[in-house]
């Protein structure tokens, strides 16, 4: 089981993400709308895996996957991002994502990501 932090600027988008890691028989330690919010709880929560939304305001997630991998460089983060978004999905690998979920998502898609991205090394 892991602790997840989801971030999504969409309510619905954060509640569908909950819903289904809750399936999947892990812990939401927490929820943030936005970068800024999503390091100030990575932070204080030190989750095991992030799911953090591509385009958001306030702070977009590229921006926010920077900051994190600075203050831990073995950060797991699965981006979300909108389908017909290649440059931002190539700007974030090359950035450190541990894994991608494509939007609009299956429930079995997240899970397995989520698993493959647990299973791999630290460091």
């Amino acid at each position: 089981m892991a602790k997840i932090l989801i971030v999504d600027d969409a309510s619905f988008m954060r509640g569908s993400l909950k819903f289904i890691v809750g399936i999947g028989g892990h812990e939401v330690v927490g929820m943030a709308k936005d970068g800024k919010e999503a390091i100030e709880l990575y932070k204080k929560l030190k989750p095991d895996l992030i799911t953090l939304d591509i385009l958001m305001k306030e702070m977009d997630g590229i921006t926010a996957l920077k900051d994190i991998k600075k203050m831990n460089p073995v950060a797991k983060v699965i981006m979300v991002t909108a389908l017909g978004h290649p440059e931002k999905q190539k700007e974030a690998q090359n950035n450190g994502a541990s894994g991608f979920i494509k939007k609009p998502f299956k429930q079995d898609e997240i899970l397995r990501e989520i698993e493959r991205v647990m299973k791999q090394e630290k460091g």
